[in-house]
Parts: structure tokens; C-alpha cells; sequence
């Protein structure tokens, strides 16, 4: 029989396990062990073998030996909780060691005064692989004491049977606060293994095994995420029907609230139940207005793919031939389809499946893949890792098009993925009318709508300022983010109303109902095509006002649109456009060429380019940076240019040079001192005066309260501000705002930003300058009066809003907008103001 011997991870005083005072290793539920209590402050490897879970509390790790016997050390009781403090990890999940590598350090001092105890378990978590072990006591000595010897059984068995019932239990949100660490997963896998069943822990796209505590804990469960089980075979249904109450009720982790309800019942944030609708309407849901306008239709639902394969694989090599041919039928599909497009003049949907084709050549992804399969992993498995990894890195950054990238990577590793599996791909079944109904959509999945058949659509997930909202009002559909969970409940078929403009969805409405909203829907068309006639018209208020309507472009074509719906100007040119998807930075040359191109495009109208606005939480591939614990704090916008100035110079230098063609300013993001600004303009000033080019205007962005509150001294040396609303409510309120909880509730009519934006226009006007706003308020047709009123001079909107926003603004008198304005500042939600506008139309 194989053995294996287990050196000491640390030197200390060895203890049974049976007298850890902690019943989940003292009953020996995660596995037979020992334990240290230890004198040194490094733990090491104790022996060969592959790093196949580091917990992100960094608390426990585990390493498997070439036999597959894995042990885990588990450095002290309840230290999870410490989320990190006090450990450094030295090691990555799938990184190869050898005995005695470093593996975790700790500080000793903090973890002894914050935990219970210290004492270390070394536990071998698959026990059903030991036939016999031999412990040591005493005294150990990391790296040379022979902890435990392991005689390992010869044969060991043919598996669990797949064969039998399949059960799929609902989805359920995980109470613990501190997620399925050791403790809540020693109980499930003890609770899995009395069954004959395979049972398997699910979690998005990834699936473990339940009867394994190390697989549970590489799952990184957390805190409120969402689970399921599958369970195969001919107890399924018991173990489903006994396992999940446990997990709804914390698996008895201490200090865990029991839930009961499904996943797709959101907690509020004390975690306590939602008992019902927020409007006290059964058949009226609240959510987050999207997208103007009313949609009336059928619901449809739109769910996450389930894929079904094997995770372990004999040949590697035969495994990357079925990967790399997958992906090349995947380009070739995307390739055909592009091109059709693009005869179809569809430019802006090519373009997307265009970036997809990219995708499948990123050097990253491929990588881990091929690591994967050289380990005995499946193609199947080794791809949805790979891209799953990558997404979910991208999904929590905060630059929206940077971050939108983990949508498409999805995307196109299920394209991949249904190739490999063979499994259709699922088409949405649409009635003449239809309203989606989703937790979230895609980018690219929104690209490929029926916009004759889908009138409108919701997502639970997202707000007002999310890429999804942004998108819908491109398309000119109705839309609705964050809206309640019990939208999901909703079955297929459903009657629905969907308000995008006041952020409802209402079930089942009555014949009359509809009636009345299907005549709202042609007077709101009939103003729609009336706005569209007089666009080229000036937005001019009752009394006289005169407000500048331009657009927020991403580039050449949609400024040419912007123009043919009465555009005066762009008041903000994204120029991230120009250094996305490639490996290297545009050239001067490349850059100048667009900015002359939108200059042309515009025929004497205005240019706003904002310089390069990405951030420190995911560098460009030829700009790389560390990865920052808050990037919202860190490196980002003007910060960028500053730190790199020879981005910052070529750019500077490509916009001066168009502004031959044009009437051209720049603009600084995320300016938050008057030093930051005065630096970037002397670099600015430096590149203009080895050109020869006369002076342009130099603006900045007010996105952070700092700069808000200094607006008038900041006023004293710019020329113009312009206010990005996203990011301004985000930091005014500090809420993320593409938190999944918080995003519903960040909204840019929140009296406390309104308050931000007159000071920084009374600060804007007494120097004489002007203010514009180009945050997602500006194409809030409800936030216009109180901009209006606020002092606000242009609006910066989306190019299909323009018609509308103009005139919006035609609608109201200047006097009775400051009113309105004046009465929303002291209003105390953000509903409020809302409720407060509506009233006054």
C-alpha cells in the first residue's frame, strides 16, 4: 500500500485532535488529524504536491500529494472572521510546491489577542482514501518532524453511481456572515456523505462536490451569494429535502440569522425578510427607472445557462485539439456573423461580435486553460474556468466599459462552451410583445434582441447609471434596473405593464388597464415623433433660457447621428474608445486622426474630449499598474496621466493638433485638488507651445465632492465644468454603483447631490465660467427642471435622448424651475424629488 508522510507544517506542541474546542474538528467532521499549537509564525508545505485551495481569508489552505490525499491546516479557531488580518499568503490555488515551501505567514501577535485560539489543524479532509494513520505527539518541528504517516487503501471503490433521479433544488441565499468557511462546510459534506447520491454545491457556473469540504471552501461561498444543490441518484430527493433547510439555516455557524426564503427573494440589509412589495401592491413592483417609456407585453423570462460535463480528463493533449478546435468554430461563426451584419449596415453590432472574435485570441485566457488541461482537467472544464476567472475579475471594476468586457467574455466562453458540449443554443421563444424579465442581461445579448418583438425589458440587478440602463436607452426601449426580486417568480406568459420613466412593472393589469396605457403609449409616440420634428430647433425655456443640448459620444458615426437629431455639440467624447482592445497605445497620429474626423463630422460645432478615464482596478495591457485594494480610491482618471505622462502628453498633443479643424476642448476627469489640475494643465501648456497652436478651453469633470465644494476656486483657473452625475452620487453617497445591493439605491436625484451641483454652479458663475452636466441626470427628462433650476447652463445627454431633452426643456419657465429646484434640495429622498417633479408637470 502507498504511504505518505505528513511533515509538520509548524513547530509547537502537538495536540489530539479530539481536544480542539471546536466540535467540527473534535468529532473529526472535516477529518481525521492533529493538532499544533505553534511557537513559529510561518507555515509550510508538508510535502510535495499542488496548491488546490487557499481560502480568501487566507486562514486555510490546502495542498493534495501526487496520490490525491489532501490535507488541509486550518491556522487557528474562528479566525475566518478575522477576513485576513494577520495572514499573508505566499501561494496560489494550482501552484506546484515542495516540501517545506512557505506557505502562509502570520502575525502572531494580532491572531492571538483577535481569535479564540491558535491552535493549527492539519486534517486529511478525504478520509476515505486512508486505510491506517500514524500520529506523532510531543513536540514537532516544522519541516522535519513526521507528523503523521498515511497508509493509503489500495482500491478505492468505483464512485459514487450517477444513475437514478436528478434533482435540482431552488436557489437559496447563504446566511453565514462569514460564507461557508471550515466550520459550515464540515457540516454539509457530513450531511452529503450520508447519502448515497452525488450531491453537487452550485454557485453560478461552478460545481463542487458536497461531500468534499475542501471543494466546498474552493467555492468561496459568501456571505448572501446564491447556491444550489444537485443531487443524482435514488435518495436525491431526500438529500435535497434534508440538506437544504441546513443551509437555509446556517449549518449551526454561530451568530448565523436563519433564512427561509429562496434566492430570489432579496434581504434587505439588516437581513431580515422581505414580507412583500415595497409599493404594498401585490401586483406593483418597484424598481430603478432605466430606460423612458411604457412597454405593454408578455412576460418572458431570460435564464442563466446550465452546462453539464465532466471535470477530469485522461488526455491532455486530445483535450486541447477539442478546445482549439472549438474556438475555431467559434470565430468562424462569429466572422460569418459579422460580416452578415455588416451588410446589413448593422456597423454597431458587428463591431460587438467583432470584439468577441478578439476574445477568443486573448493570450490570458487561453493560459489558464492549457494549465487546467495539462492537469487532468477537461476542456470543458478547463474553458469555463478560464473565462469565469477572467469575468469576474473584469465585473468588479469600476470604469463601466472596461467592466461591461466581463459580460462579453461570458458571452463568448458560452459560445465555446456550447460547442464543446454539443448543447443547442437557447433561443427565447418571443410573443409579438415582449417584456424580458431577468436578474441580469448582457451587453451583447441585448445586441441581438428583436427590438419589432421586445418592447421593454427589467433586471434585478444594476441601477439608473449601469451599463445594461445606458445600453436600453441607446436601443429607445423601456427599461427598468434593480427591480424586486419577486420579478423572477414571474412565469412566462404573464400580462405586464413596464413604466421605465417611473421605474414600475405591474402584473396582471386589468383589461381596462392596458386600455389606458396602450392610449399613454401612442400620445407618448406621438410626442416622441413631434420632439424628433423640431430637434434642429433651439432648447429654449418659456421665459427665455437658453440651454445648450449636445451629446455623449464613443465615437465617429455617433456624432454624425447626434447632428441629425438636433446635437449642438458633443459635450463629452469618451476617448477610452481609442485605447481599448489592442495590446499597444494609439499613436499621436491614430489619435489625431478621430478627433479631426468628429471635429469634421460635427460641421462647426463644439468638441468636449475628455482625456483617458480608465483606472488603477484594471491597467491597460501596455499599461500595467498594481492591483489596488480601493480602486475607486486609488489611480484613476486625471491620476492616470499624471503618474504616466507620456499618455497623457501623445493624447494632449493629438487634440491640439485637431483643433485646427474645429472648435476642440479638453477636459480632466476625476480632478479632485486644484494641484492636480494646475499640474495636468502645464503639461498641457508645455505640448502647445512646441506645436505652435494657439491656446484651447480647459475643463474638468466635477465627480467628487471636493471639487464641488472648491467650484469657485476651482472656477478662478478653468474654463468650464462639466458634472458626471454617476460618479458624483456614487461618492456622494458612498455607495458603489455597481454594488448589487446598493446599485438600486444610487440616484442622482438624491437632495444631498443636487446640493453639490448648485454649489458648483454658483461657484462656476462667480467667476463668470460655465457648468454643464454629463452624468446619466442629464438624459433624466425628470431631473431637466431641476438642473434648469440649479443654474446648470448645457446638458450633455445620450444621442438618442436629444430630441426629448430639448424638448423637455421647452416645457418649463426658468422661474419655476429655481421654485422646483429650491423646494427638491430640501425634500429627503431621492423619491421625493421625483414624486415633487411629477406633480408639477
Amino acid at each position: 500500500m502507498d504511504k505518505v508522510i505528513v511533515k509538520s507544517p509548524l513547530s509547537g506542541v502537538i495536540y489530539p485532535i479530539e481536544q480542539v474546542p471546536d466540535p467540527v474538528f473534535s468529532q473529526k467532521m472535516v477529518g481525521d488529524g492533529i493538532s499544533i499549537d505553534p511557537v513559529n509564525n510561518v507555515l509550510v508545505a508538508p510535502f510535495d504536491g499542488t496548491v488546490t485551495q487557499v481560502h480568501s481569508a487566507c486562514h486555510a489552505v490546502t495542498i493534495t500529494h501526487q496520490t490525491g490525499l489532501e490535507v488541509m491546516m486550518h491556522i487557528g479557531i474562528d479566525t475566518v472572521a478575522l477576513k485576513g488580518k494577520g495572514f499573508t499568503a505566499h501561494v496560489k490555488e494550482g501552484q506546484e510546491v515542495k516540501q517545506g515551501d512557505e506557505l502562509i505567514s502570520i502575525d502572531m501577535d494580532l491572531v492571538a489577542t483577535s481569535a479564540k485560539s491558535l491552535l493549527t489543524q492539519v486534517i486529511l479532509t478525504n478520509g476515505e482514501l486512508v486505510a491506517d494513520v500514524v500520529k506523532a505527539n510531543g513536540l514537532a518541528e516544522h519541516a522535519v518532524t513526521d507528523l503523521m504517516t498515511v497508509t493509503l487503501k489500495r482500491d478505492t471503490g468505483d464512485g459514487e453511481k450517477e444513475s437514478g433521479l436528478e434533482v435540482l433544488s431552488e436557489a437559496l441565499v447563504v446566511p453565514n456572515p462569514t460564507g461557508l468557511h471550515a466550520r459550515p462546510a464540515a457540516v454539509l459534506a457530513a450531511l452529503a456523505k450520508k447519502f448515497d447520491a452525488r450531491i453537487e454545491l452550485i454557485k453560478g457556473e461552478e460545481r463542487v462536490n458536497a461531500k468534499s469540504v475542501v471543494g466546498i471552501m474552493k467555492l468561496n461561498v459568501a456571505h448572501l451569494d446564491k447556491i444550489q444543490l444537485r443531487a443524482i441518484g435514488p435518495d436525491s430527493e431526500s438529500a435535497v429535502a434534508e440538506i437544504l433547510p441546513q443551509i437555509a439555516g446556517g449549518l449551526g455557524d454561530e451568530g448565523t440569522t436563519p433564512v427561509s426564503v429562496p434566492a430570489s427573494t432579496e434581504l434587505s440589509e439588516d437581513q431580515t425578510m422581505v414580507t412583500g412589495p415595497k409599493s404594498g401592491d401585490p401586483n406593483l413592483l418597484l424598481g430603478v427607472a432605466a430606460a423612458p417609456g411604457i412597454a405593454v407585453g408578455k412576460a418572458v423570462r431570460v435564464r442563466e445557462e446550465v452546462f453539464d460535463f465532466e471535470e477530469e480528463a485522461d488526455d491532455a493533449h486530445h483535450e486541447n485539439v477539442r478546445l482549439d478546435n472549438a474556438i475555431e468554430e467559434a470565430k468562424n461563426y462569429l466572422e460569418a456573423l459579422q460580416i452578415n451584419l455588416h451588410k446589413q449596415s448593422d456597423g454597431a453590432k458587428a463591431a460587438i461580435f467583432a470584439a468577441h472574435r478578439e476574445i477568443l485570441d486573448d493570450p490570458d485566457l487561453l493560459d489558464i486553460a492549457r494549465s487546467l488541461t495539462a492537469k487532468g482537467k477537461s476542456a470543458e472544464y478547463a474553458w469555463q474556468n478560464a473565462y469565469t476567472t477572467l469575468a469576474d475579475q473584469l465585473a468588479v471594476l469600476q470604469n463601466e466599459i472596461l467592466a461591461g468586457r466581463a459580460n462579453d467574455l461570458r458571452d463568448v466562453g458560452k459560445r465555446v462552451l456550447r460547442i464543446l458540449t454539443g448543447k443547442e443554443p437557447e433561443e427565447l421563444q418571443l410573443p409579438d410583445v415582449a417584456i424580458l424579465v431577468a436578474e441580469e442581461l448582457t451587453p451583447s445579448f441585448t445586441a441581438t434582441i428583436d427590438t419589432t418583438k421586445v418592447k421593454g425589458f427589467c433586471t434585478t440587478t444594476g441601477g439608473a447609471t449601469s451599463h445594461v440602463a445606458i445600453l436600453a436607452r441607446s436601443l429607445d426601449i423601456a427599461a427598468v434596473a434593480g427591480i424586486e426580486a419577486e420579478a423572477l417568480e414571474i412565469q412566462d406568459g404573464t400580462p405586464l405593464i413596464l413604466n421605465g420613466g417611473k421605474g414600475t412593472l405591474r402584473i396582471n393589469p386589468s383589461d381596462e388597464l392596458i386600455r389606458q396605457t396602450l392610449e399613454e403609449q401612442a400620445a407618448m409616440q406621438e410626442q416622441k415623433e413631434k420632439d424628433l420634428a423640431a430637434a434642429g430647433e433651439a432648447a429654449v425655456t418659456t421665459d427665455g433660457k437658453r440651454m445648450e443640448v449636445v451629446a455623449n459620444i464613443g465615437g465617429v458615426e455617433e456624432a454624425r447621428e447626434s447632428i441629425t437629431l438636433g446635437g449642438e455639440g458633443v459635450g463629452l467624447l469618451r476617448s477610452e474608445f481609442l485605447f481599448l482592445k489592442r495590446t499597444t497605445a494609439p499613436t499621436e497620429d491614430e489619435q489625431y486622426e478621430v478627433y479631426r474626423d468628429v471635429l469634421l463630422a460635427l460641421e462647426g460645432r463644439p468638441l468636449i474630449v475628455r482625456t483617458l478615464d480608465v483606472g488603477g482596478d484594471k491597467p491597460l495591457p501596455y499599461l500595467p499598474m498594481p492591483v489596488e485594494e480601493n480602486p475607486f480610491l486609488g489611480q484613476r482618471g486625471i491620476r492616470i496621466g499624471l503618474e504616466r505622462p507620456e499618455i497623457f502628453r501623445v493624447q494632449a498633443r493629438a487634440i491640439l493638433r485637431a483643433g485646427a479643424y474645429g472648435k476642440i476642448r479638453i477636459m480632466f476627469p476625476m480632478i479632485a485638488t486644484i494641484q492636480e489640475f494646475r499640474e495636468a494643465r502645464q503639461m498641457l501648456e508645455v505640448e502647445r507651445e512646441k506645436l505652435g497652436v494657439a491656446p484651447i478651453e480647459v475643463g474638468i469633470m466635477v465627480e467628487v465632492p471636493s471639487t464641488a465644494v472648491m467650484a469657485e476656486q476651482f472656477a478662478k483657473e478653468v474654463d468650464f465644468f462639466s458634472v458626471g452625475t454617476n460618479d458624483l452620487t456614487q461618492y456622494c453617497l458612498a455607495m458603489d454603483r455597481g454594488h448589487p445591493k446598493l446599485a438600486s439605491k444610487v440616484d442622482g436625484m438624491d437632495p444631498s447631490v443636487l446640493r453639490m451641483i448648485r454649489q458648483a454652479a454658483e461657484g462656476a458663475h462667480s467667476q463668470g465660467k460655465w457648468i454643464g452636466v454629463c452624468g446619466g441626470l442629464a438624459s433624466d427628462p425628470d431631473a431637466v427642471p431641476i438642473l434648469i433650476g440649479l443654474g446648470v447652463d448645457e446638458l450633455s445627454v445620450s444621442v438618442p435622448a436629444l430630441p426629448s431633452i430639448k424638448a423637455e426643456v421647452r416645457n418649463w419657465s426658468e422661474s419655476d424651475c429655481r421654485k422646483l429646484a429650491e423646494d427638491g434640495i430640501h425634500c429627503v429622498s431621492s423619491s421625493e424629488v421625483r414624486e415633487l417633479v411629477g406633480n408639477a408637470r
